[in-house]
């Protein structure tokens, strides 16, 4: 079994608050929960899961077995009390009862209403596989530090295969494109219609499937609602809405412009990418976007485990200079990355930007093998290289 990034985290942050995990739909978080049990608790855990009828029923009755250490509660959210459900049996039988809450949502904003949660629980998003966790190489890089890249042989085999197959471990270890085809068929149909109707009250599931029909060609690109709800033949408000129920269900994520003072930047005009990059058919909006989701995975890491206010951004100016992404800490610039299918040289733009802002490392990443080439203040580099010097 793969050991999960997060299982050390998760160990250390139990000993004093509830834990929290959410993230995609099958990407390991019941497995996760089930081994940081094995890892420690040896026989003492329980897991109980809302979807299964003969689980809700023990945890509305709170008919647990005896003598138990930890508690997994899987798609708990769907209860509509369940943020003063596990409040009352944290401040009933901590620190004694160990309790972690996974789900296929946001559960930071499902927490909201009720009584609140603050100060009782450590919070988690679990990401799909990625190089270095893959091989065994991940460690957190240090804010402010050049990432460190291995100048020895890359593992060229895995990185073709997570950019075809995507970091989803079912699909990923099966290897075969039947799984993946059957994958992205019924991927979708199920965020929708097995996770977020049990939350939303919505009308219109169909639709909202057209559009996760729609989004995988919008990637990498800036999003434009009103094009969607000419498609879509619904108003902008409805497409708005539904775009966050997705992106609170791991459907997609969202990254804004770096807003600064030196540069006139854009204001609005975000950028989507999947968190299935499987799903992305041309293959450099595919290598953009699982670039994006392993940048993504370092921020959320950073927030996470080590309490960094570390976001991913991209550049673009009123003059429609752009560079794809830029990871900051504490609102400064800490490194740029801008993808490419083969390196043709470093434009000006990037260069511009690199300049402005005082960004103090800068990459660029191909699909080219073998590279490693530091460039008039550029790191030239193969996107397996870069990919394994991060989480």
């Amino acid at each position: 079994m793969q050991i999960r990034y997060l299982e050390k985290y998760i160990l250390t942050d139990l000993q004093k608050k509830m834990v929290f995990v959410g993230g995609p739909r099958q990407v390991g978080k019941t497995t996760l929960a089930k081994m940081t049990a094995d890892q420690r608790f040896h026989g003492k855990s329980q897991y109980l899961s809302w979807d299964h009828a003969g689980d809700r029923k023990s945890i509305v009755s709170e008919s647990f077995e005896h003598k138990k250490e930890l508690l997994i509660f899987d798609e708990l959210h769907k209860y509509k009390h369940w943020k003063n459900y596990v409040k009352g049996l944290y401040d009933k039988f901590s620190p004694g009862l160990k309790i972690i809450v996974t789900g296929s949502s946001r559960l930071d904003v499902f927490r909201r209403g009720g009584d609140s949660l603050l100060g009782r629980y450590r919070y988690y998003r679990l990401h799909p596989l990625s190089i270095a966790e893959l091989t065994g190489t991940s460690i957190i890089p240090e804010p402010f530090k050049d990432i460190k890249l291995d100048r020895s042989l890359v593992n060229q085999k895995i990185f073709e295969r997570l950019l075809k197959f995507g970091g989803f471990p079912e699909v990923y270890y099966a290897g075969k494109d039947t799984e993946l085809r059957r994958w992205h068929e019924e991927r979708a149909e199920r965020i929708v219609k097995d996770d977020i109707r049990d939350i939303q009250q919505l009308s219109d599931l169909s639709s909202m499937l057209i559009l996760t029909e729609l989004l995988p060609s919008k990637v990498g690109s800036q999003l434009s609602v009103n094009s969607m709800t000419e498609d879509l033949k619904v108003t902008y408000k409805t497409v708005a809405a539904w775009l966050d129920i997705l992106e609170n269900f791991y459907y997609h994520f969202r990254i804004h412009p770096f807003q600064n003072s030196k540069i006139r930047a854009l204001k609005k005009e975000p950028k989507l990418y999947l968190w299935d990059w499987s799903a992305v058919p041309e293959e450099s909006a595919r290598l953009e976007n699982m670039i994006a989701s392993h940048l993504l995975k370092l921020t959320h890491l950073l927030h996470d485990a080590e309490g960094y206010k570390s976001e991913l951004y991209y550049i673009r100016d009123k003059d429609k200079r752009e560079t794809d992404f830029l990871v900051t800490v504490g609102g400064k610039p800490w490194f740029s990355v801008e993808v490419k299918s083969k390196f043709k040289g470093i434009s000006t733009q990037h260069k511009y930007f690199r300049e402005k802002l005082s960004i103090p490392y800068n990459y660029i990443v191909t699909l080219e093998q073998d590279r490693l080439i530091d460039q008039d203040g550029f790191v030239i580099t193969g996107a397996a290289r870069f990919l394994s010097g991060l989480v």
